[in-house]
């Protein structure tokens, strides 16, 4: 979940799936992943840890700036495409 290529994968197909909470939760695997896991996705981003953590939680409620911040981060970012 490292590998930016990988991890862009992985997130793509979850999210083809539509379930967003489930899309939360993988951006929130690959985070932990990182060196220095989340604390540190959220240093980079310029967010809260603690925020963060509830926003890629079950249930949270991320604001698409918290998403985009955070995927930034990862060195991903969002796409769109014709269906």
């Amino acid at each position: 979940m490292r590998d930016p290529e990988n991890a862009a994968f992985y997130l793509e197909q979850i999210l083809e799936g539509g379930d967003m909470e489930l899309f939360q939760e993988a951006i929130r695997h690959v985070a932990k992943a990182q060196v220095g896991g989340v604390a540190g996705v959220a240093r980079k981003a310029n967010l809260n840890r603690e925020n963060l953590y509830d926003a890629l939680s079950k249930g949270g409620k991320p604001q698409f700036d918290t998403i985009n911040k955070t995927l930034a981060a990862l060195g991903l970012r969002i796409s769109i495409t014709a269906a």
